[in-house]
């Protein structure tokens, strides 16, 4: 049966189901999943999924069919560090209030957009 399902799911060209498409553990050495790449220190650099993966469920009762998408992994560029000044900008951003451009030791609510100054204001 084992077989039977591998070859279900051995479709290299992408004939059968658009994208190349490989059974559990029988991807090409350059191919990765997300979570492969990242435990590799890299991203998928703006690159789509080159290949997937399909297996069987094994759950009681469920007959899915699972699907992992594969990125190759010589198109990948190291991931980016979060830069200091970005975290500070995007910060900054949050505490300054849109319609009196002053900066609020607190984040804005999001409900109301702006600063409790100027909400209470309009609520007036």
């Amino acid at each position: 049966m084992a077989s039977r399902i591998r070859a279900r799911f051995w479709d290299p060209s992408g004939s059968r189901y658009g994208i190349p498409t490989y059974p559990w553990q029988m991807t090409p050495p350059h191919l990765r999943t997300l979570r492969e790449l990242a435990a590799e220190g890299l991203r998928p650099g703006g690159q789509g999924p080159q290949a997937q993966v399909l297996w069987c469920a094994r759950r009681p009762g469920s007959h899915s069919v699972r699907t992992a998408y594969l990125y190759d992994v010589r198109l990948a560029l190291p991931r980016r560090s979060p830069s200091s000044r970005s975290r500070i900008a995007s910060v900054k951003a949050v505490r300054t209030c849109p319609e009196c451009l002053s900066e609020v030791s607190y984040v804005l609510p999001r409900d109301l957009g702006v600063c409790l100054d100027c909400a209470e204001e309009v609520a007036a």
